[in-house]
């Protein structure tokens, strides 16, 4: 009796209702086996929870997929700081001059984050603060990427210097010959992308003209 006891308390019944079952399911199974499928699901719950950085608030554009992607391809010297939306249209405004503004306190680098009409994400990280300047600056630590269609990082060529440029009429991030990876008119409403030979990248975009539907800045801080 005592023997037949001590093997009832070693097994754990699983009890399964699904919509799409005509029968529930009841399945046997050891209590070590129990544990086990619970460790290993902890496991992956927290490995997932440690691969993505923590947002201080929320993106309209980026999904958990995209911030997760975005954060394994970062210099390690912003890896680990949480993001900190500095800049949206959705809550700024659509003016680069504001952009701008709202950079001006930043002393850190920079992601930009652009969703378009034709709803592609893409974008680039920036080893300076957008500002107003009369030359080329950033590091080549400087890159853009897109995930149309799928997730892509362009890094620098080596070829020229010509990472980030701004003034009241454009944004600019690499260049050469006339063309730029990335380019954003002063209204933040019409882009352009082309392949430039300080990224070697392709068009960003589905096209190299686009329209701009929102645009993000996050700085890691």
């Amino acid at each position: 009796m005592m023997k037949r006891q001590q093997m009832l308390l070693n097994i754990h019944i699983l009890y399964c209702a699904r919509p799409d079952q005509e029968e529930p399911s009841v399945k046997i199974i050891t209590v070590e086996e129990a544990k086990r499928r619970k460790s290993v699901c902890s496991y992956y719950e927290e490995e997932d929870d440690d691969t993505l950085p923590v947002l201080k608030h929320h993106s309209a554009l980026l999904e958990n997929m995209h911030i997760e992607q975005l954060a394994q391809r970062l210099p390690a010297r912003v890896q680990g700081y949480p993001w900190r939306l500095a800049y949206s249209t959705l809550e700024h405004g659509t003016s680069l001059k504001t952009l701008y503004r709202k950079s001006a306190s930043l002393d850190s680098p920079v992601l930009l984050v652009i969703k378009d009409m034709d709803n592609q994400i893409f974008g680039a990280y920036a080893t300076h603060p957008f500002r107003f300047s009369d030359h080329y600056y950033g590091t080549g630590e400087t890159f853009l990427y897109t995930f149309s269609p799928t997730f892509k990082v362009f890094k620098w060529s080596g070829e020229n210097t010509y990472f980030i440029n701004g003034d009241m009429t454009s944004l600019e991030l690499g260049g050469g010959g006339g063309r730029f990876g990335l380019w954003l008119d002063a209204d933040l409403y019409h882009g352009r992308s082309n392949s430039c030979s300080t990224f070697n990248n392709d068009i960003l975009s589905k096209k190299e003209d686009f329209i701009i539907q929102d645009v993000e800045v996050w700085t890691f801080e």
